[in-house]
This record gives C-alpha cells, sequence and structure tokens, in this order.
C-alpha cells in the first residue's frame, strides 16, 4: 500500500514538474520596414555637420552654447540619465550573491507535548553532555554572522533584464540628445525670426521716410495748386498705416526675445544679433539625396530602436519566470542559546547551506498576464520604430525641398522687388511732372512694401528649412 502512495506522488511530482517547465512561444515581429535612401554617393548627399558649421554665426552659436548649458528641460534630462544609470547599475548586479552580516536574538517556548520540547527535556538528562550543553527553558536563540542569497541564472531571466536596463539607459541618452537637437533648433529658428523682424523694421521704417516726402511733397503741390486735398488725405493715411505696423513689428521682437531667453534659461533682456545679410544664404551647405546612415543617427529612432530592443528583452525574461529558478541560501557564523557562549570557538561556529528549486504553478495567469504585457509593449515599440523611421523620411524630404524651393523663390522675389523699387521712383518722377496721379504713386509704394516683406518672409523660410533639416537629421 505505502509503494503505491509513493509511485502515485512520483507520478504528481514529474506530471507536476512537466506542467512548471512549460513555457511561452517565442514573439516574432513583423517583417521592417526598407526605405528608400540614398547611400551617400558622391555628389549626391546632404553635408550637415555639428551647429556650428551649419550655423556659422557667431552670436547664434553663442546663444546655442549658453542652452545646451543652462536650459532646464536638458537639466532635468540628464537627472533622468542619472536614474537610469542607477537601475542599469541594480540590474547587472542583479545576478550577484547578497551577502549581509547577520546579528539575530530570540527566545521559543515549546511545548510540553511537541518534538523540540521532549527533545530539549530528553537531552538535558543524557549523561553525555555538561552544563553548558544542557538546554535552557525557554530557549533563547544568538546569532551572529553572515547569511547570502544566490539566485542562478539558469534560463538568462536576470540578463534579459539587465540588457533591458541597457537599452533603456541608452535610449534615455538618445532621448536628451534629441531634446538637445531641439533646443538647439528652437534657438536658431527664433533667432532667425529676429532677425526677419528686424529686416521687416528697416524696411517699414525706411518706407515710412518715403512716405513722409510724398506727404511733404503733395503738401506743396496742394499749396501751389497742382494736387487736391483728397490727395493729401490717401498720402497721410498711407504713411499712418505704416507707422502703426512699426509698432507690431516691435512687439513681436520683444515677444521672440523673451521666447529665446526662456529657452537659455535666463530672465528677459534683449538678445544681441547680427544683422541678416541677403547674400549669406545656404547654398553651399545644402545638396541633393538623403543618406541613410544619416537618417537613422536620428536620435528619435535611434531611441525607438533602443526601445524595442529593451521590449525584447522583456518579453525573453517574462518567458523565463516560466521556468524553475534555483535559489541557493548559505550562512556561517556563532550559533549558540546562551550568549555567554556565543564567541567560543570552534564549538559555537556553525554553517549551512540550502538549494531550493521553485517552479510556477498556480501562479502562471499572473505570469501569463505579465508576458501578454511585455509582448504588447514589444509590438508597441515595433510599431513606433517603424513611425519614427517613415517620420524621419518624410520630414528630411520636406525640409530639404523647403530649402530648394524657397532660395528659388527668393532670387525671383529679389527681381520683383528691384523692379517695383524702379517703378516707385518713375512713379514719384511722373506724379512730379504731372504725367502720373497719386494714385498710381500710393500703389506703387504700396507694392514695393508689400513685395519688400515678402522677400524678407522668402529668406525667413530658406532659414526654417535650414533649421527643420538639421533637426530633421538629428543634429550633431
Amino acid at each position: 500500500m505505502n509503494k503505491r502512495i509513493y509511485q502515485y506522488a512520483l507520478c504528481a511530482t514529474l506530471l507536476t514538474g512537466a506542467a512548471a517547465c512549460s513555457t511561452q512561444k517565442e514573439m516574432l515581429l513583423p517583417q521592417r520596414i526598407t526605405v528608400p535612401v540614398n547611400n551617400g554617393m558622391p555628389g549626391d548627399t546632404l553635408s550637415l555637420a555639428n551647429f556650428k558649421e551649419v550655423f556659422n554665426d557667431p552670436y547664434l552659436t553663442r546663444l546655442i552654447d549658453s542652452a545646451l548649458h543652462n536650459n532646464f528641460d536638458l537639466l532635468s534630462a540628464s537627472q533622468r540619465i542619472a536614474t537610469a544609470q542607477a537601475n542599469l547599475m541594480m540590474a547587472r548586479h542583479a545576478w550577484m550573491p547578497s551577502l549581509n552580516l547577520a546579528l539575530s536574538a530570540g527566545v521559543d517556548r515549546y511545548g510540553d507535548y511537541t518534538l523540540n520540547g521532549v527533545g530539549n527535556y530528553d537531552t538535558n538528562l543524557s549523561p553525555n553532555i555538561d552544563k553548558d550543553q544542557k538546554i535552557p527553558g525557554p530557549t533563547p536563540e544568538y546569532f551572529a554572522g553572515l547569511r547570502s542569497s544566490w539566485e542562478l541564472d539558469l534560463w538568462g531571466k536576470l540578463r534579459q533584464q539587465s540588457k533591458a536596463a541597457y537599452a533603456r539607459f541608452l535610449a534615455g541618452t538618445q532621448g536628451r540628445r534629441l531634446l538637445a537637437t531641439q533646443v538647439v533648433a528652437g534657438v536658431a529658428g527664433l533667432y532667425y525670426e529676429l532677425q526677419a523682424m528686424d529686416s521687416e523694421l528697416a524696411i517699414i521704417r525706411r518706407n515710412i521716410k518715403l512716405q513722409e516726402a510724398a506727404v511733404a511733397t503733395v503738401n506743396i503741390q496742394k499749396t501751389a495748386g497742382r494736387a487736391t486735398e483728397l490727395a493729401v488725405q490717401q498720402f497721410t493715411a498711407q504713411l499712418l498705416s505704416t507707422q502703426a505696423l512699426e509698432y507690431g513689428v516691435k512687439q513681436e521682437i520683444t515677444s521672440l526675445e523673451n521666447q529665446l531667453n526662456a529657452l537659455l534659461g535666463r530672465l528677459p533682456q534683449p538678445v544681441q544679433r547680427s544683422a541678416p545679410a541677403d547674400k549669406q544664404l545656404v547654398s553651399g551647405i545644402v545638396k541633393s539625396g538623403i543618406p541613410s546612415g544619416l537618417l537613422l543617427q536620428r536620435p528619435d529612432i535611434q531611441r525607438a530602436e533602443l526601445e524595442l530592443a529593451a521590449a525584447d528583452a522583456d518579453v525573453k525574461a517574462a518567458r523565463a519566470a516560466f521556468l524553475p529558478s534555483l535559489t541557493i541560501t548559505p550562512y556561517a557564523g556563532f550559533n549558540a542559546f546562551k550568549a555567554g557562549l556565543l564567541f567560543q570557538s570552534p564549538a559555537s561556529i556553525a554553517w549551512g547551506v540550502v538549494g531550493n528549486l521553485t517552479a510556477p504553478i498556480f501562479n502562471k495567469k499572473q505570469l501569463k498576464g505579465q508576458f501578454n504585457i511585455s509582448k504588447a509593449t514589444a509590438y508597441t515599440a515595433f510599431y513606433d520604430y517603424q513611425q519614427a523611421i517613415v517620420n524621419g523620411y518624410q520630414e528630411v524630404a520636406t525640409a530639404l525641398n523647403k530649402v530648394d524651393n524657397q532660395q528659388q523663390a527668393y532670387q525671383l522675389k529679389t527681381k520683383e522687388v528691384q523692379v517695383l523699387q524702379e517703378g516707385v521712383a518713375t512713379a514719384n518722377i511722373l506724379f512730379t511732372t504731372g504725367y502720373a496721379n497719386y494714385l498710381e504713386v500710393i500703389t506703387a509704394q504700396k507694392n514695393v512694401l508689400e513685395a519688400e516683406l515678402t522677400l524678407v518672409t522668402t529668406r525667413r523660410n530658406i532659414y526654417q528649412g535650414l533649421v527643420s533639416l538639421y533637426r530633421s537629421l538629428g543634429g550633431q
């Protein structure tokens, strides 16, 4: 009968162990997207080095340097990286055994009808022990020594957790690099906006002087009987409208300076900048083509790829959690039931080791739930990585075309402004000699003002395209 019971117990143990050792299937991700990009053939590349070579304005580079050192978002990102580094340190040392100094004291009062109670009573009656070996009751317990615990990484669970932590640490560094690129692009974008506003303000002030001269001329002609009060009113109204534009541009400059100061991590103050130069365009910096190596170095793509690697490691660790784990817990030290005998060597020296092999049985639903969470997270990271590549490609292509198209438009707008400026001079001569009316002069002045402001906008778009291109390629 007893033999049959043992056989049943052995079979149950084997079946339970087999069930416990089962795990989930490996995760297979879909095929990654293939991006049709240029591999950097000679004469067909895009060349962007670090920001000091791209944005070669000395005032701008100083502002960028200040932002990279003082921007509060970047400082916060550095602390998040420090947190990830601490998590990495913990994960890398998770496989190592723990070793603790243990000092413990306790007391037990065993019942007379318990194994320990009967055993201690019988031991005290033995003639083979001396008075120091007699067990007191209640029975104290003193221990001073070392205790350790070590989980052997049989299936690579701890190794995968370490890989996930390392990938997330690297992803954090890429996240800070992405933020730094955005800060650089933000500073450059605001700087070029300020330069554009400076140009608009100079154009408006120049036109105000021309219109003031026109008002003075028409007043003289009215006095001489060659112009009407209506002409004076029209010229004056145009002057007042242009003067109002000046204050709107001033307010925009103040707003942009405050935004830029916020990026620099400082209170509002004037921003030093150089005067915009018409010949300072970007034709020598940007060429055609999208190199695949540079595109894949974008920090958001790098971060997405590292997050994918971390999620994949999490899935493998979750699969390994279904398998048995082996934990070894040794100890060594001084052990006695009397405080005065605790450090008597070698009589009080005690040591031992216990090995625990455990396999999950009734908590598999929780393990399966965690595995499904890790798997869904991995798929999410995969799709985020795919989307990052698609976004990167379209951003670079859009920015590259924007720079090229806006430069072509700038050349045409420059010619348009020249023609309209000559038209204003012609209209003034004809009006003075009586061959043109005041409406033609006002129209010519209005057209040249609009064309000059549009030219500034076009130049601004060129530099904003360069900023977008720098940001879309991840910067340096």
